[in-house]
């Protein structure tokens, strides 16, 4: 009992770990290209080098580090047109997600849903239409929908590789500012289309939902073509 007791410890301070770099790499305290030092980090920390070289080894699993041969470990530095592809992945997987809530998710669910979106209504981004929608009010109604699929693995893709390096670009990924109002509109279209049970129309309205945040980066993709031309 005693070995059990020990080892879990030892995954809770791996975990904790990996959870401050996380932290700090979504913050922008290191930012994308940023070497990591193992000895410097292991002393600010204040850890042993084997917790923390189990947990970079985890955040290269999540793609928010990578390692070079002769260079060392960096923090993942995603260019647009990476960004780019990674919301093409999510478009099409958070529209199946969302065809097969509107024949699965429960109508308790749904109607849990609608009182968010209620509650949304209420931020004064979206009274306004001023700044952002709540990133966390936003993931929780994402999280939501692909919860009520139904489908255990779209859950893991989509809470997994896709989810960590959103959250870590997502100051590029999110709408222009002032768009927090129609974002709140588009919701409520989604919810409409899961409470019809009309699956056609719950992948169309997702993705339509998600594109706008792909067309921003497409016009960052241009803008800066068009520097380099």
């Amino acid at each position: 009992m005693g070995l059990l007791e020990n080892k879990v410890k030892a995954l809770s301070l791996v975990d904790a770990v990996a959870e401050r770099i996380e932290e700090a790499i979504i913050s922008g305290q290191l930012e994308p290209g940023a070497k990591i030092s193992e000895q410097g980090l292991a002393a600010s920390l204040g850890v042993s080098r084997g917790p923390l070289r189990e947990a970079i080894r985890r955040l290269e699993g999540r793609k928010l580090l990578e390692r070079t041969p002769n260079v060392g470990v960096r923090v993942k530095q995603l260019s647009l047109r990476d960004l780019n592809e990674i919301l093409q992945v999510r478009e099409a997987l958070e529209g199946l997600a969302c065809s097969l809530a509107a024949i699965n998710m429960p109508d308790p669910m749904i109607a849990a849903l609608k009182k968010m979106l209620d509650s949304h209504g209420k931020q004064k981004s979206v009274k306004e239409n001023t700044g952002y929608y709540d990133e966390a009010k936003n993931l929780d109604f994402h999280f939501t929908i692909v919860d009520g699929s139904g489908n255990e693995r779209l859950k893991q893709m989509l809470a997994g590789d896709l989810h960590y390096l959103l959250r870590v670009y997502r100051h590029r990924a999110d709408p222009k500012p002032g768009r927090a109002a129609q974002v709140l509109q588009e919701h409520r279209a989604i919810v409409a289309a899961l409470e019809a049970r009309d699956p056609e129309a719950a992948d169309k309205a997702m993705r339509e939902h998600l594109r706008h945040a792909r067309r921003y980066v497409e016009e960052q993709i241009a803008a800066e073509a068009g520097l380099n031309a």
